[in-house]
């Protein structure tokens, strides 16, 4: 009779990590998940804090009742399943189908299948951390109220078969939301002065902001630029100040949306800067 009863997720792990531990450890495996939601229901008791309701997976009862037999002959039982949330989660229902206490320190992780990793790890065994098991639930239960509900739908509306998810339905209605936007934009007019100067050897481009004393100007038709440009008068011009500051500044409007072709919007930039 072996002291120790080590329960890992994989066969393959099993073998190789029992040749490590030696004789005093048995090491057997789940292969995988042993409990979870049930597939003729819902599973979810939405009216009592979205309690799940776990049942024994189709088929697994052989394994579970293996594992039930090597945990009455073992003096502790150590849960070795995965180091992430859906590993955690296995450690947890181990250890309820098994009746081991989860704030004991019976939860055993090692990120490579090492001899030293592996004696390392069960130096500091740990309780089971409940943070992850919860993460983990919660995905379980929403990808069940997600598809479980929006999925006959999908048969109904588009195909029989096809399964909606937490992820791609709320990507899918991030998308359509934004279609409609798209379809309810109503273009606006906008124009731009830009202008070349030249200080001495020094050559910069400036684009028109506002009539000095003003907030900016915003240019919304030809009549507007017009205007703008017959209060410039001659070709100097002074800078009366320079600042430098950071800002947020979203991308504008293209030009795309006006009724002209690219040959005429790029002449009508040209004669902008042209005046």
């Amino acid at each position: 009779m072996s002291d120790f009863l080590v329960i890992v997720e994989s066969p393959a792990k099993a073998k190789t990590i029992e040749k490590y531990l030696g004789d005093k450890y048995k090491v057997k495996a789940s292969m995988g998940h042993v409990r979870d939601l049930p597939r003729s229901q819902m599973g979810v008791n939405v009216e009592n804090s979205y309690e799940p309701k776990y049942i024994t997976i189709r088929g697994k009862g052989p394994v579970l009742k293996e594992l039930k037999t090597a945990a009455k002959k073992a003096k502790k039982i150590f849960l070795a399943a995965d180091p992430d949330r859906e590993g955690e989660a296995i450690a947890w229902h181990l250890a309820h189908s098994l009746d081991v206490d989860i704030t004991s320190d019976c939860r055993v992780v090692f990120n490579e299948i090492t001899k030293d990793a592996i004696k390392e790890s069960f130096k500091h065994p740990r309780p089971i951390n409940m943070d992850l098991v919860d993460a983990q639930q919660a995905r379980r239960i929403l990808d069940r109220l997600v598809g479980y509900n929006i999925s006959p739908l999908l048969w109904k509306k588009v195909k029989k078969g096809l399964s909606a998810g937490r992820v791609q339905s709320v990507a899918v209605r991030l998308i359509i939301d934004r279609e409609k936007e798209i379809k309810a934009f109503i273009p606006e007019e906008y124009w731009t002065i830009e202008g070349e100067f030249l200080k001495g050897k020094d050559h910069f481009s400036a684009q028109f902001h506002s009539v000095a004393g003003k907030n900016k100007t915003e240019l919304t038709s030809e009549q507007d630029v017009e205007e703008i440009l017959k209060q410039m008068d001659g070709n100097t011009f002074k800078v009366v100040s320079v600042s430098k500051k950071e800002r947020k500044r979203n991308p504008r409007q293209r030009l795309s949306h006006l009724p002209y072709s690219r040959k005429q919007r790029e002449s009508l930039i040209f004669e902008l800067r042209k005046r």
